[in-house]
């Protein structure tokens, strides 16, 4: 197949195959579509007369129920002339062949039921409950023309039609009702009742008309209806029951309990028309809200559906009809096999054609084709002018021997650019990790030759104490994608050293296989110089926590001298009275816990003054916000006292954060004596501060918020040396966004009606941040 001239030769004749294959297979698809789209057309309209029909055959039986509600309701017809009645009910069923039965039941049980019995003879059942017990059910047997030809009582029958479905559907619903579908017990025929409620002047249902309709009449129209030349039709009820079908020995399955009933469609024994419907029944039963055309297979044959719901009053019942594809375009299919070997003969003519101008074509392209390889080779100079040819050729001959230079000239650009390199570049097989070549700088950056480092897998140059980059180096080679990292790799002798590793993957050859070509620089030196500035930073905010310490000097004095004082007032009094009323020795009990309170009180104090100037050691900690906004309001509160500053907390839950916690409660203090030193400038009523620490997602939110005159629209905050105090550093927003973004979090201003607020926020303990 690589044969440029079979290639042309089979061109040709797939051209002469495509051409007739499409006129043919053009004329069959419209044909067959067409006939298709006329036969579900017809489709519809079949099922549009089985609808009519059906609703011409049932609607006379609630039209006689109906006529009869309204004769006893307006009493042209007694209900309690049950003779009368019972006329009423005879002539009904005369007026239509379909009728069953027609029947009245009332209030109080009274029963009378007018139904055939064989061709021209009908059974009237009469129940009075006002008479004895054997003679409370009256049989009658009448001729057509209403003769009575003998009559008994049943003293078995206990009858009551007050308990029977249609009453108690027909007076529930208070109008006129159709029941399911079901089987007659005394013909074992299918059948179904429309039933009316007799409602009286006094708006109470006195009774309930109702007519019995034989409805075997809908199978025999399906029997005899003509869907194609093979299809047929059959109806659902709302449950999946099929109630007609041309097949009337289907309709009637026995139950558990030894009765009859319809075959669900999931169950009849009709596979066609099972697979016709499909999977469509669902647990409440049939729900089909329009027409649904659709093609099935059955034991390899195709068939066409049509599905149509229909509401027969406020029953809704759906019509189902199908029939073998076949049945309208077998003739064509049967013709389209034929048709198909002509064109199939055409194609093999015109290729034996074909080939032999095919071979006159390729000549020359063959030649070309040769002297390429050649070319290639080297075998040949391509400069050497080439034998006369197609235009297209020479054309093609000229970009072929221009890129060939081009791509040497570039393959040699690359390995001089790949092997001179002052940073180190390596190519990676991406499946393994092998590193299959690399140059003299990288080399000699870990202090190997180059030879030594082919074949060998690249993760193990790197430090295993580094897991983290091992697994996302390994995951980062399986994606196929760019990317890059810093880590330590260990040179030859074992010292380690940084590198930074940049990574983009090229396709090997045609058969996927890919490689990594990267590039690694040594960025030792810059890691060293990263850690001094760290180390630099940590000190600077050190020297400013002794700085702010010297600051609080003086009222953490007053603070610590208060409950010293009181220790010592306290201890002095205790010793008076063991000394001079040894009979007042219980209250010594009571110095002695004023005493403990007020020692506990200073070492409260000492405790937060050594979370603030203790050294960092850039540990993250768990600690409660709250605890550390207690303590470091009691570091400042001397200094707001002396103002008639108020500091307070706002109460809620105690919520841990993971950070140094050194670090966090300098911030703090930092944002309280800020605030303290606003409020002190401005001559605000409402001396006050208030802090806030709560949720927000996966971090704490802590609010730092002053009634002071604000911050002016000039000053650039967090910027270092931007001060408005005439002795300030301008370093403490400074240091304290480092120090909040070192942990996680970020610190922000929001403007404050009046005054300044200050947030900032941490990572939770436990999330994903911390």
């Amino acid at each position: 197949m690589k044969s440029l001239g079979a290639i042309l030769a089979l061109a040709l004749a797939g051209l002469q195959l495509l051409a007739i294959a499409v006129v043919v297979f053009s004329s069959y698809f419209t044909s067959e579509r067409t006939l298709l789209e006329h036969a579900r057309t017809q489709m519809v309209d079949v099922g549009t007369n089985v609808i009519q029909h059906t609703k011409w055959f049932m609607s006379p039986a609630r039209s006689a129920a109906e006529l009869s509600t309204a004769l006893a309701s307006n009493q042209i017809v007694r209900r309690e002339e049950r003779e009368h009645l019972e006329g009423l009910l005879f002539q009904q069923l005369r007026s239509a062949p379909q009728f069953a039965g027609a029947y009245y039941g009332d209030e109080d049980g009274n029963f009378v039921y007018v139904k055939r019995e064989g061709a021209q003879e009908y059974l009237t059942k009469i129940v009075d409950v006002a008479v004895g017990t054997s003679e409370r059910t009256l049989l009658i047997k009448r001729r057509e023309d209403f003769v009575s030809m003998g009559r008994r009582f049943d003293p078995e029958d206990r009858y009551d039609p007050r308990s029977r479905p249609w009453y108690e559907e027909a007076k529930a619903y208070r109008g006129s009702i159709w029941t399911d579908p079901y089987i007659f017990f005394t013909s074992q025929s299918p059948g179904i009742t429309a039933a009316t409620p007799v409602i009286g002047f006094d708006n109470h249902v006195q009774g309930v008309v109702g007519v019995d309709i034989e409805i075997k009449e809908l199978s025999s129209f399906l029997s005899e209806l003509r869907v194609g030349q093979n299809g047929a039709a059959f109806i659902l009820n709302r449950n999946g029951d099929v109630i007609a079908h041309p097949n009337p020995d289907l309709l009637t399955t026995q139950t558990k309990d030894g009765g009859l009933s319809f075959p669900s469609i999931v169950t009849i024994e009709d596979p066609i028309a099972r697979a016709a419907f499909g999977d469509r029944l669902s647990g409440d039963g049939v729900e089909i809200d329009g027409l649904i055309q659709a093609d099935f297979e059955h034991q390899g044959q195709q068939y066409v559906s049509l599905i149509m719901p229909f509401g027969l009053d406020d029953i809704p019942w759906t019509i189902v009809l199908y029939a073998p594809e076949n049945d309208f375009i077998g003739t064509i299919k049967e013709n389209r096999t034929q048709n198909t070997l002509i064109a199939v003969a055409v194609a093999l003519m015109t290729a034996l054609l074909g080939l032999a101008l095919a071979n006159k074509i390729h000549a020359p392209v063959r030649a070309f084709a040769v002297r390429s390889a050649l070319i290639s080779q080297g075998e040949i100079d391509p400069n050497e002018p080439m034998p006369s040819t197609y235009k297209e050729l020479e054309n093609a001959n000229t970009a072929l021997v221009n890129e060939i230079s081009q791509r040497k000239k570039t393959e040699t650009e690359y390995h001089l650019t790949f092997e001179k390199a002052s940073r180190g570049m390596v190519h990676i097989e991406s499946a393994t990790g092998r590193l299959l070549r690399v140059n003299e700088s990288f080399a000699k950056l870990l202090g190997f030759n180059d030879q030594e480092l082919v074949g060998v897998e690249f993760q193990s140059l790197l430090s295993a104490d580094d897991k983290d980059v091992l697994d996302d180096f390994v995951e980062q080679i399986a994606e196929h994608s760019a990317f890059g990292f810093e880590a330590r790799a260990l040179r030859k002798d074992g010292r380690p050293v940084w590198i930074s590793f940049n990574g983009i993957f090229f396709q090997a050859d045609t058969k996927g296989g890919t490689y990594i070509v990267a590039t690694i620089d040594d960025i030792t030196q810059a890691r060293v110089a990263e850690e001094k500035i760290e180390t630099l930073n940590r000190e600077i905010a050190h020297f400013s926590r002794q700085e702010m310490m010297g600051e609080l000097a003086t009222g953490l004095a007053h603070e610590l001298n208060q409950p010293l004082t009181a220790i010592t007032q306290n201890a002095d009094a205790a010793e008076y009275i063991l000394s001079n009323s040894p009979e007042k020795a219980s209250d010594v009990k009571g110095l002695l816990g004023e005493i403990d309170q007020q020692a506990h009180q200073a070492a409260d104090i000492i405790r937060a003054l050594r979370t603030l100037v203790r050294k960092d050691e850039n540990i993250p900690d768990v600690f409660g916000i709250r605890e550390l906004i207690e303590q470091a309001r009691r570091l400042v509160r001397s200094e707001a006292r002396q103002h008639g500053i108020d500091i307070v907390l706002v109460k809620g839950a105690e919520l841990e954060v993971s950070a140094v916690r050194v670090q966090i409660a300098q911030v703090v203090l930092n944002l309280l004596r800020n605030a303290i030193e606003s409020i002190v400038e401005s001559d605000c009523r409402e001396r006050r501060i208030s802090i806030m620490a709560e949720q927000d997602q996966a971090f704490v939110r802590v609010s730092v918020e002053d009634c002071g005159p604000g911050v002016a629209g000039s000053l650039q905050l967090f910027t270092p040396f931007e001060t408005t105090k005439r002795d300030g550093m301008g370093l403490g927003l400074s240091i304290s966004k480092t120090l909040i973004e070192a942990n996680g979090g970020e610190i922000w201003h929001d403007t404050s009606d009046p005054g300044t607020r200050f947030c900032f926020t941490l990572p939770l303990k436990g999330s994903e941040h911390g």
